[in-house]
């Protein structure tokens, strides 16, 4: 059989085991119940596995027919574990038990899928011509998990270092059901935090004119940042500045001393993403200065932005096409301004990152709950899919790996 019909067949085993995982989903780089989960799905498989030593890693290496020792090619597939701090607010049975922490973006799906691709490559193992890492990954949600598995040696788990990296992501909304989308170049945004601490000096509300009232210049910051954007950068090179925190003040009769908001600032080029801090700094200095009051700005990168390699975007999309049909795969017009620290390996070695619309059966995915939301619900018919694609890219991608120059009697390493 072919590799999708072999991962149609293990359908209900995938099912099965995002229910799982969706029910206990766990925060950050600690992971246990699901390291176990993931564990106890993979046990029996020829793998070398490699528990993380700071996280809740799970490293697994499947040797192809070469064996350990050869200078065969490697490639890597990523899938992410970690859950949101969101109270669910979906009904299904196999909502999460746990308050205040959800699969709201879909990581089970990205863990239960690469669970199903070690299955079908483990079963054509002898027929690889090079070996597979398949990197679970906890913290993607902003814990820095991709660069502490890259600093516990996951690009060089099976001895060279991996030659291509593909991870999946589905979307609960905004793609068709099971259609999948890339494109080369950005496919994602770099991300920073921005944090302002604007210093004034507290009074009495009904005498302003006696304080330095920090709320109405936090205010006029919020508003000139966004004004800064659509005025001094290319929309062609796009900025998107989005504040999600703005505190100040314990009762409305007193002007307080400080106030405070938090943003993140997402950016498509390293260029902008410099020249928005100095921008920012400016404009925010001098507001501060015409109203007398004093400002503190933190300006931290977080992660770079998400750039697909051209031959392994190219890869995916033929992947795709002779796979699953032509008209399953749609390339991306723009990149997506949300992040994503599959980044970290992709500035590292070559790969791409690809989407897959998860909306449920009979959801309108232009409206319907997007990933993070509490409501988000994705469906579970895409898991042989995504699946049998990561299979395929690493198939490929080791086909490629170990094709012979010409003039050589060796491939590529």
């Amino acid at each position: 059989m072919s590799v999708l019909e072999d991962a149609q067949v293990m359908a209900g085993d995938l099912a099965e085991l995002r229910r799982r995982l969706h029910r206990e989903p766990e925060i950050g780089l600690d992971l246990p119940r699901t390291q176990e989960k993931v564990l106890h799905a993979l046990d029996g498989l020829p793998l070398e596995v490699t528990l993380g030593r700071t996280l809740s890693s799970v490293t697994a290496v499947l040797r192809g027919g070469a064996g350990p020792g050869t200078r065969a090619p490697a490639v890597l597939l990523r899938g992410d574990m970690d859950a949101l701090p969101v109270q669910e607010l979906t009904t299904h049975a196999h909502a999460s038990v746990f308050d205040g922490v959800m699969h709201a973006c879909g990581h089970d799906l990205h863990t239960a899928m690469l669970v199903g691709a070690a299955r079908l490559l483990a079963e054509r193992r002898d027929r690889l011509p090079g070996d597979v890492v398949f990197m679970f990954q906890p913290g993607e949600e902003g814990w820095e998990g991709a660069r502490h598995m890259i600093d516990e040696g996951v690009l060089d788990a099976a001895g060279p270092r991996v030659s291509a990296a593909y991870a999946l992501h589905v979307f609960s909304a905004a793609l068709p059901r099971a259609q999948f989308c890339g494109r080369a170049g950005a496919i994602t945004s770099a991300s920073a935090m921005l944090r302002v601490t604007v210093r004034g000096e507290g009074g009495h509300g009904s005498m302003p004119h006696r304080a330095s009232d920090p709320v109405t210049v936090a205010a006029e910051m919020v508003l000139a940042l966004q004004s800064m954007v659509t005025r001094r950068f290319d929309v062609f090179d796009p900025v998107v500045i989005t504040v999600g925190v703005l505190r100040a003040g314990t009762r409305r009769t007193v002007i307080p001393d400080e106030a405070v908001f938090e943003a993140t600032v997402r950016t498509f080029s390293a260029e902008t993403g410099q020249r928005v801090e100095r921008e920012a700094r400016r404009v925010l200095d001098g507001i501060a200065a015409a109203h007398g009051v004093g400002v503190d700005v933190e300006f931290v990168p977080e992660r770079p932005a998400t750039v697909n390699d051209a031959a392994a975007a190219t890869l995916a999309a033929r992947a795709v096409a002779e796979t699953f049909g032509e008209r399953r795969y749609t390339e991306l017009a723009h990149p997506l301004a949300c992040s994503e620290d599959f980044s970290r390996v992709l500035t590292r070695v070559p790969g791409s990152l690809v989407a897959i619309g998860a909306a449920v059966a009979g959801a309108d995915p232009r409206t319907a709950p997007f990933n993070h939301s509490p409501r988000a619900r994705f469906d579970e018919t895409v898991l042989p899919d995504g699946a049998a694609l990561y299979a395929e890219l690493a198939i490929r991608a080791l086909g490629t790996a170990s094709a012979p120059e010409p003039g050589t009697a060796l491939g590529r390493h």
